[in-house]
């Protein structure tokens, strides 16, 4: 039987293969080192043993590791059971039954919104916590039919939830991801990069992303990011409900912060059950 001697050997694997994760392209072994703050000696026998049980590949010409195939299927098994999308429905119906409006787990595919879980308040009933500044939820009516369906995909820069996300990743990456342009469904939505990139900052600076027409005209929502690994956004939660504008062409620039703190709140609850950290 294995003595808890193991266990730091067990944590120092883990991290290797975490930091692989994070870079795009393979690594030195001393890069790996310097990152980590471990000993080289250390770090070639833990490269090794990884890369003997499939994890890790060496790449001999360019003496560099990268993840391997065991990796990859360690991955596809956490995606065949579901666990975002399975933990994610109890804390929206729970979001959606608090504040009395549609809740969506969302995740970017490229330039897209991906949605993969919507739950709907339990009707008919008041929010079970409602604030002055909330949109009002009438309990006598059925939630409105709203596009963002289960496996529907929409521009992501125009959805509330795809910005949370977007706002978290590097400027590079967000431009690699629009290479056709920025198509809008309603009057309302930004239409170049630098516009996008505006968006972007004020809502990374807010805390939480707000969409207000871009999607369906008299309709707004409000996100925020689900933390992944490496405080990546592997996710992201909102909440939809109608709001007319009295402006016609321009947002009237409502932010709605106290139902963005239940919608950030069930994010990080997600954030924590999933990978360990708000």
């Amino acid at each position: 039987m294995h003595g808890s001697s193991d266990v730091p050997a067990l944590r120092r694997g883990l991290s290797i293969l975490t930091a692989l994760a994070g870079h795009t392209d393979p690594v030195s072994a001393a890069t790996l080192a310097r990152e980590l703050e471990l000993p080289r000696s250390t770090t070639y026998h833990l490269l090794a043993e990884l890369t003997d049980a499939g994890f890790v590949v060496r790449l001999p010409a360019e003496r560099r590791y990268a993840l391997g195939v065991a990796a990859f299927e360690l991955g596809s098994a956490y995606l065949r059971n579901d666990p975002l999308e399975r933990l994610a429905g109890p804390l929206l119906r729970n979001l959606a039954d608090r504040v009395g409006h549609t809740a969506h787990l969302g995740v970017l595919h490229g330039g897209e919104l991906l949605y993969l879980v919507k739950e709907r308040p339990s009707w008919p009933q008041a929010p079970t916590k409602q604030q002055p500044s909330w949109p009002s939820a009438d309990p006598s009516t059925r939630p409105p039919t709203l596009v963002t369906e289960v496996g529907v995909r929409l521009p992501a820069h125009l959805t509330a939830s795809g910005r949370a996300m977007l706002a978290q990743l590097p400027a590079a990456q967000v431009r690699a991801c629009f290479p056709a342009g920025f198509p809008r469904r309603t009057a309302r939505g930004p239409r170049s990069l630098p516009e996008l990139r505006r968006m972007l900052t004020a809502e990374r600076e807010l805390g939480w992303a707000v969409e207000d027409g871009h999607v369906t005209a008299d309709f707004a929502s409000v996100a925020g990011a689900v933390s992944g690994a490496q405080r990546w956004p592997a996710a992201a939660i909102s909440v939809t409900f109608r709001h007319v504008c009295e402006e016609s062409a321009a947002a009237c620039g409502r932010t709605w912060p106290e139902l963005a703190a239940e919608v950030r709140r069930t994010a990080e609850e997600l954030s924590e059950q999933v990978h360990g950290h708000r």
